[in-house]
C-alpha cells in the first residue's frame, strides 16, 4: 500500500510531495486514522537519557519542522518523535529548488536551510497535539544571526521549548546555514555547551523538571575531532549525542542525476560513516553518555548495526521516505532480535 502510494507522490516535486504527506499525515492523526490502518511495532521498551521509550525507533528532525504531524507520525508505531529545526523567528529557508531524490541510491539531497514558521507557531501545534509519548524539539539559529551570536538564538529556544519538550536536541551540524558547522569546534562548542548548561539548570529548578539535551553532530569530521567533541559534550553534562546529521561527501552517488547540488546527503549513502561516528564515540565515552544513531537506515539490519556499534536509540528519516511504515517495525524487530 506505501509503495503504491510513494509511486504517486515520487511523480510529484518532491518539496511538494513531502508537503502534501504532511498534510495527510495531519490529516490522519486529526481523524485518528494512522494507527487503525498500519500495523504498529512490537512493544520492545527501552529507557534513555531517563526517559521511557516504547520502542528504540524513532523519526528524526527534518521531516516536520513545524509539528503539524505529529499525532499523525506518533501513530505510525515511531517510540519516539523528533519535530524541527525551530528557529526563534520564522525563516523561508533557501530558494528553491532545494530537495532532491537520488532513488537509484536510497539518497536524499537537502539544502532546505532551517525553513519553518518559527518557535511560536511551533508550540501552539504542539499544544493542539494529542500525542502525549517522548516528544523531541530541534532548535537552531536563524539563518541572519551571526555565528558569533548564535549561542542568543539557541538560549531563546531553550527557554521557549522547554516545557514542552521531552528531550531538545541542539542542532549544530546542518550543512545549510553559513557558519553553524563551526559551532562544534574548540572554543565555540565549549562556550555554547557551557551557556546551554546553565540555563538549562536554572529551567529545571524553576520548573521542577530536568529536560535533557541532546547534541547532534556530523558525520564528516576526523575520528580525532569526533573524540575530542564527545568529550567537551560529556564533559559539558548534556544528555546524550545524535550522530549523525547529513553529510557534505558525494561518495557513492557521483555519477548520478543531482549529485553535484549543494546541501547534506542522507540516506544510504551516509550508512557506513555514521555507523563509523558512532563506534567512534562509543569507544571515546565508553558507555557514559547514550548515542542516538540516525543516517543511512533503510532495513532494519541497518538499525540492529547501529545498535551493536554502540547506540541506544536509532532514528529514520530518508529511509523512511523510500519504505514508510514497515521499516519501523522491521527496525524494532531487528533490534529486539539481536539484543534479546
Amino acid at each position: 500500500m506505501y509503495s503504491l502510494a510513494r509511486n504517486a507522490l515520487f511523480k510529484l516535486n518532491p518539496e511538494t510531495s513531502h508537503d502534501l504527506t504532511l498534510d495527510l499525515l495531519g490529516a490522519a492523526g486529526r481523524l485518528g486514522l494512522a494507527r487503525r490502518f498500519v500495523r504498529q511495532p512490537a512493544n520492545f521498551p527501552v529507557t534513555v537519557m531517563g526517559l521511557d521509550f516504547p520502542n528504540p525507533v524513532g523519526l528524526a528532525a527534518g521531516l516536520d519542522k513545524n509539528g503539524d504531524a505529529i499525532d499523525g507520525l506518533a501513530g505510525l508505531g515511531f517510540g519516539f518523535v523528533e519535530i524541527g529545526t525551530v528557529t526563534p523567528r520564522p525563516q523561508p529557508g533557501n530558494p528553491r529548488p532545494r530537495l532532491f531524490r537520488l532513488p537509484q541510491a536510497d539518497a536524499i539531497i537537502n539544502r532546505m536551510g532551517f525553513n519553518n514558521r518559527g518557535v511560536d507557531y511551533l508550540l501552539q501545534r504542539v499544544g493542539n497535539a494529542r500525542y502525549n509519548g517522548i516528544l523531541g524539539i530541534n532548535i537552531g539559529k536563524n539563518f541572519d544571526t551571526p555565528v558569533e551570536r548564535a549561542e542568543d538564538d539557541y538560549l531563546i529556544c531553550l527557554n521557549r521549548v522547554y516545557d514542552a519538550a521531552s528531550y531538545i536536541t541542539v542542532n549544530v551540524s546542518s550543512p545549510n546555514t553559513p557558519g553553524l558547522r563551526s559551532l562544534q569546534f574548540g572554543d565555540s562548542l565549549k562556550q555554547l555547551l557551557a551557556s546551554l548548561s546553565v540555563r538549562r539548570e536554572a529551567l529545571a529548578l524553576a520548573r521542577g523538571r530536568r529536560v535533557p539535551v541532546a547534541i547532534k553532530i556530523a558525520p564528516d569530521m576526523t575520528d580525532e575531532e569526533t573524540a575530542l567533541v564527545a568529550i567537551a559534550i560529556r564533559e559539558a553534562g548534556m544528555d546524550a549525542i545524535i550522530a549523525t546529521n547529513t553529510t557534505l561527501s558525494r561518495e557513492g552517488v557521483e555519477m548520478l542525476a543531482h549529485a553535484n547540488e549543494a546541501g547534506g546527503l542522507s540516506g544510504a549513502p551516509v550508512r557506513e560513516k555514521s555507523t563509523h561516528t558512532v563506534k567512534v564515540l562509543a569507544d571515546t565515552l565508553g558507555g557514559s553518555l547514550p548515542i542516538i544513531a540516525v543516517g543511512g537506515i533503510t532495513e532494519g539490519a541497518h538499525a540492529a548495526e547501529k545498535i551493536k556499534a554502540g547506540a541506544s536509540l536509532v532514528q529514520l528519516y530518508s529511509g523512511f521516505v523510500y519504505r514508510g511504515p514497515d521499516l519501523i517495525r522491521e527496525s524494532v524487530d531487528a533490534i529486539a532480535a539481536g539484543l534479546v
